[in-house]
């Protein structure tokens, strides 16, 4: 089992990854929201025949009374997926456990697919639905109507066996060719531009009640006069209006080599394909004017959309230049390089937000749009913006297009999900541990790279199966585990379980932690969880009971003790032999025990330099003198600096010391406590954050003069069971001195700790100094009573000044 410690620590390192998981996952979602989401309107609005904002609002519906987000709807409605159909009575049986294996057949667990509640009608396409949601997905990259109609083509080519796709404008008795794919130039010059055929006394409309018109047969009806060979080389003809807000703006012509009809089933496929475009032909640019925007509307659908999206006016000079650009309208994660979010943008200008975005390739795609209406997407580019005095370069990716006289700006900025997937790799990795998820209804597993790590599994074999699990572990932790995965599978109660796997390492320690989402029947739909690698702390807990044991041994034996104290001095703490560098810092350290014959005690320091670069300071004190202490002393010094260097804050390691010293004595001894500071400097921006539990605060000597530093919430450790610890931060400047001590230092009978706090610092104004190592000595000498020796430990920490 794991230690206390780490079974309270663990669930809260999960939920760290999950929420990271998850953030990362957002992020990835945001540049195709806004195009899904246009695409769906388009859609209800030509089945509806309503506006852009009823269409949305009419989807906002649609997804609260499924329970379904608002991607999701959108996504249905562009027919690129099913809804999942819930099960009513359908409670999946308990499996049977006469063996020990039984209950790890997959099989038992896997939701089976429902069938089609109604057959597809006869001659349709196949995959139908799939078609549609590709195409509907290609639709987000479409720039103008050539790539619309080229994008057409692609998809229809199979499903209608289309030869040609021509995308045209509506104006009066002609229509003017505007998209096609194909055809070559030559014969684009040819279908250019098409007069509506008639009888030559008047022009009627080739639509009178907005329907499809199809071109096939011996004597087609021909919608317009087309080119003479037309029939020889294009036996079957569609022209489909697209219906936008009731008026028949644009026709798309699909041209066929193949002189057979449209079947039924290709005529509601090509239909379909149309409806689908038409809310990505809204977006492009168009010689039929368009209604102007409402800013309240927009701001509206920004509000429910994530990422950063912003909707700007031109701001032009007299001479009609372009000087800048205000913001309208901004979604809620829009922010500036002020940290103004949302509509706390609304008003102010681009440069006022951006100041050195002007002149940029950027800013020319925000006049070239406005001037051509042609949408730009430019590739990721890197501004530099100043935070707190400090340049940082950010990545960003920019799509902008024109609505009415507006533009609408959509970026992301792909630095934050780089920097979000190295910290939970990090933090998977120095936590030893990795998540796993399980869809039971497509039967897909899902591994973390770190998971192949714990399991010693080549990735090229895929993650582990259920059924393979009982191979891996130990027979004495099966029978715990199958009861687990039962509970976890079966009810979709969540689990955290111990058990032993075999490697080629040899036996590692796992733990499974697990919970179910399951449907409204209760059935489980989806698994998520983790596995940690708790060997190392096994191995901890081995070794700490051996060294227990070894000092259970030798107590009572005064010489005994003396003798492996003098041992363990050099060993665990090295007495020091000078000042040293650590992170840009000036660190000298003291100790002074107490006791005659054994110079390690209760008082301890710690003073390294992390991997990353910072500095870790570290200062305690054990209740007792001995062998007791000693050992107690050893645990904590050596814990707090594995925890620190492992990737633990400053609480979380105070917390976890406090859970292990809870747990070093027997019930019926008395409790162990100890005070202690821990401290981390960063030299990047010369911050040292640190905090205490029940210890004396440190002292500040600035400018000559000294001061004790506030301390942070803390209370000694074995005191309680649910400590409560904070952080606190101090920035240091050159020349600044600070120096942790424990109480020794300043304990004297009959001597308030006020009073002697004070006569500290007094002293140390004067006498600390960088300049001599052997201040400290002095400072002790200073303030040493011969009737009440007790252990010192004084860290001298100082900032040098840069030459």
């Amino acid at each position: 089992m794991p230690p206390r410690g780490a079974a309270s620590d663990s669930p809260a390192l999960a939920k760290v990854v999950a929420r990271q998981r998850a953030e990362i996952v957002d992020l990835q979602r945001v540049a195709a929201l806004l195009p899904v989401l246009e695409r769906a309107k388009g859609a209800v609005m030509v089945q509806e025949g309503c506006s852009a904002q009823e269409a949305y609002e009419l989807l906002l519906d649609r997804s609260a009374e499924a329970g379904r987000t608002l991607v999701e709807e959108c996504w249905l409605t562009l027919g690129a997926i099913r809804p999942v159909r819930r099960r009513r009575g359908r409670r999946r049986q308990r499996p049977e456990t006469d063996t020990a294996g039984s209950v790890f057949d997959s099989a038992q667990y896997l939701v089976p697919a429902e069938p089609s509640p109604c057959p597809a009608p006869t001659g349709a396409p196949r995959d139908t639905a799939p078609l549609l949601g590709r195409l509907g997905l290609s639709l987000a990259n479409v720039r103008d109507r050539h790539e619309l109609a080229r994008c057409l083509l692609e998809h229809l080519s199979d499903g209608v066996e289309a030869g040609a796709v021509l995308i045209y404008l509506a104006s009066g008795d002609t229509v003017r060719l505007a998209g096609h794919a194909g055809i070559d130039g030559v014969d684009a010059v040819r279908w250019q531009r098409l007069a509506v055929a008639g009888d030559g006394t008047a022009v009627r409309d080739p639509w009178p009640a907005r329907e499809p018109l199809w071109s096939e047969g011996p004597e087609p009806h021909e919608a317009f006069l087309v080119p003479e060979d037309t029939v020889r080389r294009w036996p079957s003809r569609a022209w489909l209006p697209v219906d936008m807000g009731g008026e028949t703006e644009e026709i798309v012509a699909v041209l066929r080599g193949t002189d057979r009809p449209f079947t039924v089933a290709e005529r509601e496929l090509l239909v379909a394909a149309v409806q689908l475009c038409a809310g990505r032909l809204t977006t492009l640019d168009s010689e039929v004017s368009r209604r102007k925007p409402s800013v309240d509307s927009v701001q509206q659908i920004f509000d429910v959309l994530p990422g950063s999206v912003i909707l700007l006016s031109p701001l032009s000079s007299a001479d009609g230049v372009v000087e800048d650009f205000r913001i309208e309208a901004a979604a809620p994660e829009s922010v500036d390089v002020a940290g103004r979010t949302g509509r706390q943008l609304v008003g102010l200008r681009v440069l006022e937000c951006y100041p050195t975005f002007a002149g940029t390739e950027m800013w020319k795609g925000y006049l070239d749009v406005l001037a051509t209406g042609r949408p730009f997407a430019g590739e990721p580019f890197t501004y530099e913006e100043v935070v707190a005095g400090i340049p940082r370069h950010s990545s960003f990716s920019l799509r902008v297009a024109r609505l009415g006289e507006h533009l609408v700006v959509s970026w992301v900025r792909h630095d934050i999900t780089a920097r979000q997937e190295q910290r939970l790799a990090t933090l998977q990795r120095l936590g030893n541990l990795g998540w796993a998820d399980w869809n039971l209804i497509s039967d897909t597993i899902t591994w973390s790279p770190h998971v192949f790590t714990i399991f010693d599994r080549d990735r090229s074999l895929g993650p582990l199966r259920l059924e393979e699990l009982p191979e891996c572990v130990l027979p004495e932790d099966l029978p715990g585990l199958t009861v687990a995965a039962q509970r976890l599978l079966s009810d979709g109660t969540a689990i955290d379980q111990p058990f032993r796997i075999t490697t080629r390492a040899g036996v590692r320690h796992l733990r499974i932690v697990a919970e179910a989402i399951t449907d409204a029947d209760g059935t489980p739909l989806e698994v998520h969880g983790f596995f940690q690698d708790l060997s190392g702390q096994r191995d901890a807990e081995l070794a700490l009971l051996s060294s227990e044991r070894a000092v259970s041994a030798q107590r009572g034996l005064l010489q005994a003790e003396r003798r492996m104290a003098a041992r363990l001095q050099q060993a665990l703490l090295p007495l020091p032999t000078g000042p040293v560098m650590l992170a840009g810092l000036w660190t000298n350290a003291f100790y002074h025990p107490a006791e005659r014959g054994i110079s390690v005690g209760g008082d301890w320091y710690s003073a390294i330099e992390l991997p990353d670069g910072d500095a870790l300071f570290v200062i305690g004190d054990v209740m007792g003198h001995g062998i007791n202490a000693v050992a107690t002393m050893a645990q904590l010094r050596f814990t707090a600096k594995g925890m620190i260097i492992t990737g633990s804050s400053l609480t979380d390691a105070l917390t976890r010391l406090n859970a292990l010293l809870m747990h070093l004595h027997s019930p019926g001894d008395r409790h162990t406590t100890a005070t202690m500071v821990v401290a981390r400097y960063r030299p990047a921006d010369r911050t040292l954050t640190w905090a205490q539990a029940g210890h004396l605060p440190p002292l500040l000597v600035r400018d000559g003069e000294a001061r004790i530093v506030e301390r942070p919430a803390g209370i000694l450790l074995g005191a309680t069971t649910t400590p409560v610890f904070e952080e606190a931060t101090l920035r240091l400047e050159e020349d600044d001195q600070l120096l942790l001590f424990t109480d020794g230092l300043i304990e004297h009978p009959g001597q308030d700790l006020t009073a002697g706090l004070s006569a500290l610092a007094t002293t140390a104004a004067a006498v600390l100094d960088t300049s001599r190592p052997d201040s400290l000595t002095t400072l002790h000498m200073s303030l040493a009573h011969a009737d009440h020796p007790d252990d010192v430990c004084a860290l001298h920490i100082s900032l040098p000044r840069t030459p």
